[in-house]
């Protein structure tokens, strides 16, 4: 269902150069929360971001909903203690990325990209019957 509303909003999964940018976006995320850069990390996201995760992916285990650039960055930063688990890979046919701790997947963070490259939205999943429904690829250097 998600990418059949991506692709009615013109954000179907990307090939060729879209998929090299978001590729590129998805290494600086990675390299941003692992250094702690909260300006860089806010670089790339598009000033109205919106990030909705799975309770799972939390200690409270209460789902959450945060929107804008500033608050999804500063979000992200309870999560940089899984950075060493935490793989780029095509999420869905677009890159995203994964933590995989031991091997075991664990969860998800689907992003979705404005034509510009910023990550418009950012689905962590966590929860293990969402987690079923997920294609995850090895995301291939180029």
């Amino acid at each position: 269902a998600s990418r059949a509303r991506r692709r009615v909003r013109g954000q179907a999964p990307a090939t060729g150069p879209d998929l090299a940018r978001q590729r590129d976006v998805v290494h600086a995320y990675l390299a941003a929360s692992r250094d702690g850069d909260f300006d860089a990390l806010v670089t790339l996201l598009h000033p109205d971001v919106v990030l909705h995760a799975d309770g799972e992916a939390l200690p409270t285990g209460v789902p959450v909903a945060l929107r804008g650039a500033r608050s999804v960055a500063r979000g992200a930063y309870p999560a940089a203690a899984r950075i060493p688990d935490t793989r780029p890979a095509l999420v869905n046919g677009s890159a995203g990325l994964v933590m995989a701790p031991g091997g075991r997947l664990f969860l998800v963070l689907d992003f979705t990209y404005a034509a510009d490259g910023l990550i418009t939205a950012i689905d962590v999943i966590a929860n293990p019957d969402r987690l079923r429904h997920v294609h995850v690829a090895v995301l291939h250097a180029d």
